[in-house]
């Protein structure tokens, strides 16, 4: 579901938890026909492929959800992106963590305002941008 990617977050680097995406994307993508994954999902052929094929292009949450949704045995894509918000504002809670904190911590340029709004919905948030505020959140609970 995206956070489940790598089994410690915390203990690599915000690159490596990327890749565990990109690997977690792949692994369904393997089952899965290339065009018509391209069709049910609305995200490009070329870039399913460039997934499948060990690549990392940029994708939102949103078009990544939707690739884990192919899976039968996983939810729908609404439900994968709810659980995988509760797990980062959880994990907020944790380790104590504000918007602003999360902001001053990650190497991506956002201000407290935009990770608030990335993690609540209201704009896009991308796989780099996860990363990036999954990796802090998840080193601040591994140390507490």
């Amino acid at each position: 579901m995206l956070y489940d990617a790598a089994s410690e977050p915390a203990a690599g680097t915000v690159s490596a938890l990327r890749a565990a995406y990109d690997e977690q994307l792949a692994a369904v993508l393997e089952s899965t026909d290339v065009e018509a994954a391209a069709s049910e999902t609305g995200i490009a052929a070329e870039t399913l492929a460039a997934i499948a094929a060990g690549e990392s292009p940029e994708l939102t949450v949103r078009e990544a959800v939707a690739v884990l949704a192919l899976d039968p045995e996983r939810p729908d894509a609404d439900a994968i992106v709810y659980e995988l918000r509760d797990h980062l504002l959880m994990g907020m809670t944790t380790g104590v963590l504000d918007v602003d904190t999360i902001a001053s911590r990650i190497a991506i340029d956002l201000t407290g305002q935009e990770v608030q709004q990335a993690l609540e919905g209201r704009t896009e948030m991308t796989l780099d941008h996860l990363a990036a505020i999954q990796h802090v959140i998840e080193t601040q609970n591994d140390s507490t």
